[in-house]
C-alpha cells in the first residue's frame, strides 16, 4: 500500500487510496457501456460471429492500455476503443474495403501516432494551443458529455439526414454521415420507468455534490441501477461469468489489401479524427484535473500520447478500432482521483468485469450512467470562466469550439473549428504575432481536412 502511495505521489496530489479507488470505479462504470456498444457496433461489419470475440477485445484493450496509462504516465485517464471512430470502421470503411482491411489502417495510424509522439510532434502540437482554446475545449466536450449522457435515455429528440433514429444514433453522426437536426424533447418517453430513474439519478447526484458527499456519482449510479431492477425498468443480471475468446478478430489486419484497395484516405481520415480527439480530451481532462502549468501545458504529454498511441496500435492487433483517452475518465477526476491509481483501478475492472463477468456490467442501465454524464457535464463548463470574455478574439473562437462539439457530435470537428477561427481573427485584428507558428500549420491541416470531408478531393 505504502508502495502506491509513493510511486503515485499520493501527497503531492492531495489524495488518498480511498479516493484514487472510488475514482476509479466511477470512471469504469460510467464509461463501461463500451463493452457492449463497440461490440454491436463493430459486428454490423465483422459479423454476428464476431461478437463473442469483440467483448472480449474490448476489454483487453481497454484493460491493459489504462493500466499502462496508470503506470507509465501516472494519469487518471481511462482508454477505450473510441466512439464515432468504431462508426466510422463499421459504417463507412468496412463496406468499402472490408473489415480486415479497416484494421489495417487503425494498425497504420497507431504506428504513425507513435512516431510522431516520438519525436515529440504530437506534444508539441499542445503547447502551442491557446489556453483560451483548451478551456474552450473542456467545456465543450461538457456540452458534448450531457449530450450523450441524454441520448443514453432517448430524451433528447433529434433527426438526422438519411437515418430513420428518432434519437440521436450514438456513433453514427461523428463522421461523413450527414446533418444532425435538433427537434427538441422526446415527449413520447417523458413519464416512461427509464425517464423518471434518469431525474431522479440527477436529483439525487445534484443533492448528493451540494452536500459534498464523496462518492456521489457512485452512489448515485449504483442507486438508480437497484431501483431499475426492482421496478422492472431494467432486467436483473441473467449471469455472472462467460467464457473470454479473441480468436475471431487476432490478428486479422490485412495490410495488403490496405495498399491494393488504395485506401491511405481511410488512414488520413483515421489519423485526422483520432489526432485531435485525443488533443481535446487531454487537454480539457487535463484542465479539468487542475494539471494544466501555468502557460497552458499538460505535464508529462508526451507519456499520456505515447501511450493513447500504442493503444491504438495494440487494439488493431487484437481486432478493434481505435484506441482513444476517453472524455468519461472526467467522472473518476470529479471523484477526486488525480494518479494512475485510478486508471490503474479502471483498467483493472474492465479486465475482470470485461473477461469474466461481462453480464453484470451490461446489467447497469443507461438511465443509471446518464446522470453521472450530465452532471459532469455541468462541472466541465466551469472551464469557460477562465476564457477572456472581454477579447473577442479570444472569446469567439472558443464560443465556437463550444457549439461546434456538441451540435457536429464531434469533439474534432469542433477544434477545427475553433483552431480555423482563432487564426483567422488574430491575422485580421492585426495581432498575428499572438499566435504560435504551429497554429497557422494547425488551422491550415484542418481546413484541408473540412475539405476533404466536403468531398473537394
Amino acid at each position: 500500500m505504502e508502495w502506491f502511495e509513493r510511486y503515485f505521489e499520493f501527497d503531492k496530489y492531495g489524495t488518498n487510496m480511498k479516493t484514487e479507488v472510488l475514482a476509479g470505479i466511477t470512471t469504469f462504470l460510467t464509461m463501461a457501456y463500451i463493452l457492449f456498444v463497440n461490440p454491436q457496433i463493430l459486428s454490423a461489419a465483422m459479423g454476428k460471429e464476431a461478437f463473442d470475440s469483440l467483448v472480449a477485445v474490448t476489454a483487453l484493450s481497454a484493460g491493459f492500455t489504462t493500466i499502462l496509462m496508470g503506470i507509465y504516465a501516472k494519469k487518471p485517464f481511462a482508454l477505450a476503443p473510441g466512439m464515432g471512430l468504431n462508426a466510422y470502421f463499421a459504417y463507412t470503411v468496412a463496406p468499402k474495403y472490408g473489415w480486415k482491411v479497416a484494421l489495417a489502417a487503425v494498425f497504420v495510424e497507431g504506428l504513425i501516432f507513435i512516431a510522431l509522439t516520438l519525436t515529440k510532434v504530437r506534444s508539441a502540437v499542445i503547447h502551442a494551443i491557446p489556453r483560451s482554446q483548451k478551456y474552450a475545449i473542456g467545456a465543450g466536450i461538457g456540452l458534448f458529455l450531457t449530450l450523450i449522457g441524454l441520448n443514453d435515455v432517448g430524451l433528447l429528440s433529434a433527426q438526422v439526414e438519411g437515418a430513420k433514429d428518432a434519437v440521436i444514433p450514438l456513433g453514427k453522426t461523428v463522421l461523413l454521415s450527414g446533418t444532425l437536426k435538433f427537434t427538441g424533447l422526446n415527449t413520447d418517453v417523458l413519464l416512461s420507468k427509464q425517464i423518471l430513474l434518469f431525474v431522479f439519478g440527477v436529483l439525487l447526484t445534484g443533492i448528493l455534490i451540494a452536500r459534498r458527499v464523496k462518492g456521489a456519482l457512485l452512489i448515485s449510479i449504483l442507486t438508480t441501477s437497484v431501483l431499475g431492477w426492482i421496478t422492472g425498468a431494467a432486467p436483473w443480471p441473467e449471469k455472472l461469468f462467460s467464457t473470454p475468446t479473441i480468436s475471431y478478430t487476432f490478428m486479422q489486419m490485412d495490410l495488403h489489401g490496405l495498399l491494393s484497395a488504395g485506401a491511405l484516405g481511410v488512414v488520413f481520415a483515421f489519423f485526422m479524427v483520432d489526432f485531435f480527439d485525443t488533443l481535446g480530451t487531454v487537454t480539457g481532462l487535463s484542465a479539468k484535473a487542475g494539471f494544466l502549468t501555468r502557460d497552458g501545458r499538460v505535464p508529462d504529454a508526451e507519456k499520456v500520447l505515447l501511450t493513447d498511441a500504442i493503444g491504438t496500435t495494440f487494439g488493431a492487433v487484437l481486432g478493434t478500432s481505435t484506441v482513444t483517452t476517453y472524455i468519461e475518465s472526467a467522472a473518476g477526476i470529479e471523484e477526486g482521483g488525480r494518479t494512475g491509481m485510478t486508471a490503474l483501478v479502471t483498467g483493472f475492472l474492465f479486465l475482470a468485469i470485461g473477461l469474466f463477468i461481462a453480464p453484470l456490467a451490461g446489467a447497469i442501465p443507461a438511465f443509471a450512467t446518464a446522470p453521472a454524464l450530465v452532471i459532469v457535464g455541468y462541472y466541465m463548463l466551469s472551464a469557460l470562466k477562465e476564457v477572456d470574455f472581454s477579447d473577442h478574439t479570444e472569446a469567439l473562437p472558443a464560443f465556437l469550439v463550444l457549439i461546434t462539439i456538441p451540435y457536429t457530435y464531434s469533439i474534432a470537428d469542433g477544434i477545427g473549428a475553433g483552431f480555423i477561427s482563432y487564426t483567422v481573427l488574430k491575422v485580421f485584428s492585426g495581432r498575428w504575432k499572438e499566435v504560435h507558428p504551429l497554429m497557422y500549420a494547425l488551422a491550415a491541416v484542418f481546413a484541408v481536412y473540412f475539405a476533404y470531408l466536403g468531398g473537394l478531393f
